[in-house]
């Protein structure tokens, strides 16, 4: 089983699109996936504290938050509005794959010196991305490496968007406050 765990990492790690295959998404795909999110959450949390103080509990569970919103997101603009011909994915596969593209996430526990903070996170956040793009396109059967990065762009922009707004709405610096 902890092989298996294993094997998921690596080859989200080098990006190898045979990991979003029918094979690796059996029974034990999504709590694997989950246990990636955590700990992605957790190494980011681990990473952060180098240069000020994180909740490491909080970031683990943040984490399956944000592993949520992105499937949610990828789901509804990749199946729901842009589909291809033959897109027809359940909710749970685009959530499983998330997950998995989520692994290089893992390299943060690396980040142990305020000077290697910025660019391990930098570096492991494109490194995602690359493979949200991946697991896009080979989960929703994607003919196009343009399409799936577009859906995987336009779910990071309102992510983004909402983020902002949240952190904004937070710090009462919205125009929206002031007229109240």
């Amino acid at each position: 089983m902890f092989g298996e765990f294993l094997n998921i990492v690596f080859k989200s790690i080098k990006l190898d699109k045979s990991l979003y295959t029918d094979k690796n998404f059996g029974e034990a795909s999504i709590y694997f996936a989950g246990l990636i999110m955590i700990l992605d959450g957790i190494a980011g949390a681990v990473a952060a504290n180098t240069v000020i103080k994180t909740a490491v509990a909080m970031s683990g569970l943040t984490s399956i938050l944000t592993w949520l919103v992105w499937a949610i997101f990828i789901y509804v603009i990749g199946v729901k509005l842009f589909p291809d011909k033959k897109t027809k994915v359940p909710f749970k596969k685009v959530l499983t794959a998330v997950g998995f593209a989520h692994a290089p996430g893992l390299l943060r526990f690396f980040a142990v010196t305020p000077n290697m903070m910025i660019p391990i996170i930098f570096l492991t956040q494109f490194w995602i991305f690359a493979g949200l793009i991946i697991s896009t396109k080979q989960v929703l059967g994607l003919k196009s490496n343009i399409k799936s990065f577009g859906i995987v762009f336009l779910s990071f922009l309102i992510i983004a968007f909402l983020s902002i707004s949240f952190v904004m709405s937070r710090m009462n610096m919205l125009p929206v406050n002031q007229l109240s």
